[in-house]
């Protein structure tokens, strides 16, 4: 059974998250206290950790870098909404998502599965950590994304849907199919959202976004990232 570590300083948030969590089938434990969290992780080996920043004891910058040093453990940061300085160090430290307070239980459900289908997948996949196609170069080890040398900024969902198309490229991915892989079976946001994360990305890896040769629209079913073997 997937086990989740719940830390938070709000005991009724603790035992709301539990329970729910209980109820989807996880197996869950909250704690209240930053600094007993490493010791926790040891001891109760969870699959995925969701993280408030506000903690007595250590604060969970802190205990997201510690775990960092020594654990891929997939984290969830929980953080204030509107506070972009508390998501962006979250981000930097090595927390894997955020969701900003407050915030709905199918939201952050949507968020651990989307979490831990992504480390099923790259359980699933052979352990490829480059791929490279035209002038693009992306490491997956260091989640790094270089064209022609120069690297390119992208955000965390920016990456996960490069990242997820890049090792399929050369194969038509449906839009229902990126959809679940990238933002977790359990999304229920607008489709368009898909499309202007593919217009973002291309902004960024395309030298004429209006023409892209990198990602090719499929027209009425999805997308696809261009094959090695195509590039000229």
């Amino acid at each position: 059974m997937t086990k989740i570590l719940v830390v938070d300083d709000e005991p009724l948030i603790i035992e709301s998250l539990v329970y729910s969590l209980e109820r989807e089938g996880f197996q869950a434990k909250g704690i209240g206290d930053g600094s007993l969290v490493l010791e926790t992780v040891q001891e109760y080996q969870p699959d995925l950790i969701v993280l408030d920043i506000l903690l007595p004891g250590l604060n969970g910058i802190e205990v997201c870098k510690r775990l960092r040093a020594e654990s891929t453990i997939p984290i969830i940061m929980l953080t204030a909404r509107g506070d972009e300085l508390d998501r962006v160090l979250g981000l930097e430290v090595g927390a894997d998502d955020y969701l900003p307070k407050p915030f709905s239980f199918r939201e952050l459900l949507a968020r651990i599965r989307a979490l831990l289908r992504r480390v099923e997948m790259d359980r699933y996949y052979p352990p490829v950590t480059e791929i490279a196609i035209g002038d693009l170069h992306l490491d997956l080890s260091a989640h790094r994304l270089l064209k022609k040398g120069q690297e390119i900024e992208l955000s965390v969902r920016e990456y996960d849907l490069l990242s997820f198309l890049m090792r399929n490229a050369g194969r038509a991915m449906s839009r229902q199919t990126i959809l679940s892989q990238v933002w977790g079976e359990e999304w229920i946001g607008d489709e368009r959202t898909l499309d202007v994360h593919i217009r973002w990305i291309r902004l960024k890896i395309e030298d004429d976004p209006a023409s892209p040769v990198y990602i090719q629209t499929v027209r009425g079913y999805g997308y696809r990232f261009i094959g090695a073997e195509e590039v000229e």
